[in-house]
């Protein structure tokens, strides 16, 4: 009987100990929260030496504001932003507009705002250029030639080529061009053109005309021959999951920073005049496109050949 109770005993504290261990207090759960960082995704539309110089001091403000470290984490490629949102646990990222309508349809993303330019403009186009002396000016010239894409996950530097080969009739575009392939970048994809690798290529405006006025050669030896509509600039975008105070927090504080003088110096060091509020509706450019090459944003197979 003795041995029958201690042997009681003994189950009910282990029980009671495992009870105790596994109650969490709310306070307890929010502290967990608030001390795990958030991470934010990088397309890689410069190389990421340059993505975190522009990108790093909006972090450590909005770290600073909303009292949770944010970590910029730079993706190797475009698609990788679909794949790695889930794979590295992401809390949000700056989204092209390409890469937000499929993380919207795949993961169902929201939106929060997009960055106003210092020339007062929050979006931007795509563009397809050749050189001068190319003689390459519509697209029944560029039969035979070596095209250069950014990456399937792009809006101009893939989206615009392929509704623009459509609707100059040309149904199988490989077979039509001599060569493609994926430069990984808009930079490369303009300096391949520029150095012959390629005879055409295609990439966002804004990166075309920064190093055009770094580089004259851009513009005194490439020829722009088409430019798409205008689409949302690269927006921040967090994941369904994220708890709505931070939600709500990042979105505000994002919104407001041009009216800090903190918050002006980063958006400075940013290149923009503030931050403007952005919901699905401003993609409507997007989604038309997509549904002229009869594109499904919830299956497409983003990867490069």
């Amino acid at each position: 009987m003795g041995k029958a109770l201690i042997i009681i005993f003994l189950c009910l504290t282990v029980i009671s100990g495992c009870s105790k261990t596994e109650t969490i207090s709310p306070e307890e759960k929010k502290t967990a929260v608030e001390e795990h960082p958030l991470l934010i995704g990088l397309i890689p539309e410069q190389n990421v030496f340059k993505q975190l110089e522009r990108y790093n001091p909006l972090a450590d403000y909005l770290s600073k504001k909303i009292g949770r470290k944010i970590e910029l984490k730079v993706l190797t490629r475009y698609g990788n932003i679909i794949d790695n949102f889930v794979s590295l646990g992401l809390d949000g990222a700056f989204f092209g507009s390409f890469t937000y309508t499929m993380a919207h349809a795949k993961l169902g993303v929201e939106v929060l705002a997009r960055p106003l330019s210092i020339d007062g403009t929050s979006t931007y186009h795509g563009l397809i250029f050749a050189r001068k002396d190319s003689g390459i000016k519509t697209a029944k010239d560029m039969k035979g030639k070596t095209f250069a894409f950014v990456d399937k996950a792009t809006t101009a530097g893939y989206l615009l080529p392929i509704v623009y080969f459509k609707k100059n009739g040309i149904r199988n575009y490989k077979a039509y061009l001599k060569e493609t392939y994926f430069t990984g970048t808009h930079d490369d994809a303009i300096y391949d053109v520029l150095n012959r690798k390629a005879d055409i290529g295609a990439a966002k405006n804004t990166v075309y005309f920064r190093l055009a006025n770094i580089d004259s050669r851009i513009k005194n030896e490439l020829v722009i021959l088409e430019r798409s509509p205008d689409v949302p600039e690269n927006g921040l975008a967090v994941s369904k999951d994220l708890d709505s105070s931070t939600m709500n927090k990042l979105k505000e504080e994002l919104l407001n920073m041009h009216n800090d003088a903190e918050g002006m110096q980063a958006l400075k060091d940013f290149g923009a005049a503030k931050f403007i509020k952005t919901t699905d509706d401003d993609y409507a450019n997007v989604y038309r496109f997509t549904k002229e090459i009869n594109l499904n944003l919830a299956t497409y197979d983003y990867m490069n050949e």
